[in-house]
């Protein structure tokens, strides 16, 4: 069964010429040209994922996301003329799972869909729980037969990133899942916490690297 791309788009030259890319490798590419119809049309239709152009008249991507991760996991690709850092984590930070920049290749547009969907497919909730187990009471987490106890910050961190595994969480994401009360953390202090939970893990999975860092974005839990 083939898979179902919601190409969000208001350049039709491009969004065509997506979809032509699209329909080659068995996908079922359907264009929207204005951020106003997106919605009512993804709840109809549930697509398997969605590429989504942060310029668009109408609602824009980026309040489209958020609006969108309110009701749906579904894997999001924001596309962006924008190279600004910050517009980049701001899709991120909304639930995208990836970001495209202009101009790009069509190949690689779909390359990268297909990474994505390859994540999704396979790091979903219920294969990560059936791998690691957390225990929230010992605060330890086990990989196989293997257990290892973690401190209450990293097991809140690991905590938020099996929550949704192959997303890219940002530094500022993990931040408020770690501390409840709102205080100010560098940082490095994230990445030291990841550093020492990363050696955590690998010491009970025969050195396996489960969490990725993802430059200039954050981290994501890839579970083998």
């Amino acid at each position: 069964m083939s898979s179902s791309i919601l190409i969000v788009e208001d350049e039709v030259k491009l969004a065509n010429l997506l979809a032509d890319y699209f329909k080659l490798t068995e996908y079922q590419p359907h264009q929207i040209h204005h951020g106003d119809e997106v919605l009512s049309w993804v709840k109809a239709h549930q697509p398997t994922v969605i590429l989504l152009d942060i310029m668009l008249p109408g609602k824009d991507g980026i309040t489209l996301c958020s609006e969108i991760r309110q009701f749906s996991n579904v894997p999001i690709l924001m596309v962006t003329a924008k190279v600004d850092e910050i517009d980049r984590l701001l899709g991120l930070e909304l639930g995208a799972d990836d970001y495209i920049c202009k101009p790009f290749s069509p190949k690689e547009v779909v390359a990268r869909v297909k990474a994505v969907l390859r994540r999704s497919q396979q790091f979903t909730l219920d294969n990560v729980e059936a791998v690691l187990k957390l225990d929230p009471q010992r605060l330890v987490v086990s990989f196989n037969a293997s257990d290892i106890a973690l401190t209450s910050v990293e097991f809140e961190l690991l905590r938020s990133l099996v929550k949704q595994p192959g997303r890219i969480f940002t530094r500022q994401q993990l931040m408020q899942n770690m501390y409840s009360d709102e205080r100010i953390v560098n940082n490095r202090t994230i990445d030291s916490h990841i550093k020492k939970l990363r050696k955590k893990l690998a010491d009970i999975s025969q050195g396996q690297d489960m969490i990725q860092s993802v430059y200039g974005a954050g981290y994501r839990l890839v579970v083998p």
